[in-house]
């Protein structure tokens, strides 16, 4: 480091705290280690005294943190992001739409395995709002190498964050059961679904009951299909027990189950196909009636965003699978 004069330096970096204190108004650290000057700060400095300063050389081939992380937030942003501009080391990514914050795990990991980088972002595939905050990075030093950037962005293919967007989808809800559609119990599965579809851009178009019958259930299914709906919700009848007969129906339909199970609890029995020309069935077991949050809160997010799930992505459930 070296001592200047304060009126020569603009552009340079204080090599430490420069504290403050304005009686009854102000007392700490007004420019902070690593600060760039600006014009605007060398009137406060003298103000405060600070004829000279020392400041830090830079040298060739090193960057400070506020350009690293500069750097690293380029390697990071991706669609439907934006991001702040760097401040004591350190930027931020904001969601620009409502929408599923999709993480590359595997490229986030090489990251933060890299000495000196820091990143650290909200859990992957959940929803997040049009201003939230969903990730923060900088680099540890207050000078680091280029070359290690560099580096990064030769190895890195950008994006790592994404903010999917929610698509505009319609649905139908088929309720199973004899006991429903005879009229000896009162149907309270489908406000369930109901409620878990506000918030998503997603119109219910059907809601019908169809009785326990498997070959109601698969012409039920089919027939939503056929009339264009985008997500088929077929509630209850999802165990083992002989007198169930929503996964058979949902196979007989024709979709292609992607699994039936998932190591998520509540939610355990749950059952997810696609049609091949598009379009989603849900056999819902009867947790997601009772629990607060089911498999449907972690599936829903996902389906809507446009994610088209394999069973990869539901033994992936499992650490953080027990949800109560």
């Amino acid at each position: 480091m070296k001592q200047i004069k304060t009126t020569d330096a603009i552009g340079m970096v204080l090599a430490h705290d420069h504290t403050q204190i304005i009686i009854d108004k102000f007392k700490g650290v007004r420019f902070p280690k690593g600060h760039i000057i600006q014009a605007e700060d060398i009137p406060v400095l003298l103000e405060m005294g600070k004829e000279t300063i020392f400041v830090l050389e830079i040298e060739p081939g090193m960057l400070h943190e506020d350009d690293a992380a500069a750097i690293l937030g380029e390697i990071c942003l991706g669609q439907n992001l934006r991001i702040s501009s760097p401040r004591e080391g350190k930027v931020e990514l904001f969601a620009e739409c409502d929408g599923l914050l999709s993480i590359d795990a595997q490229k986030l990991s090489i990251l933060n395995s890299a000495e000196h980088i820091v990143i650290s972002s909200q859990q992957n595939n959940i929803p997040v709002n049009a201003g939230e905050k969903v990730a923060a990075m900088r680099v540890v030093p207050l000078l680091i190498e280029q070359s290690r950037l560099t580096a990064l962005q030769e190895l890195i293919n950008p994006p790592v964050f994404n903010v999917l967007p929610y698509q505009q989808l319609s649905a139908a809800i088929l309720v199973t059961g004899s006991e429903i559609l005879l009229g000896r119990i009162t149907e309270t599965f489908s406000p369930v679904v109901l409620e878990k579809l506000t918030g998503f851009p997603v119109q219910t178009k059907i809601v019908r009951t169809v009785g326990d019958e498997r070959e109601r259930i698969k012409d039920a299914i089919i027939e939503a299909h056929q009339a264009g709906i985008d997500l088929i919700f077929c509630t209850g009848g999802m165990s083992v027990d002989p007198d169930d007969q929503t996964p058979a129906a949902i196979r007989d339909s024709g979709a292609k189950v992607v699994t039936y199970g998932t190591p998520v609890f509540p939610g355990a029995m749950f059952m997810l196909a696609y049609f091949e020309d598009g379009g989603a069935v849900m056999g819902l077991p009867g947790g997601v009636m009772f629990a607060k949050k089911s498999i449907l809160d972690l599936v829903l997010p996902r389906v809507v965003a446009g994610q088209k799930l394999t069973k990869s992505d539901f033994v992936d459930l499992a650490i953080g699978g027990l949800l109560s």
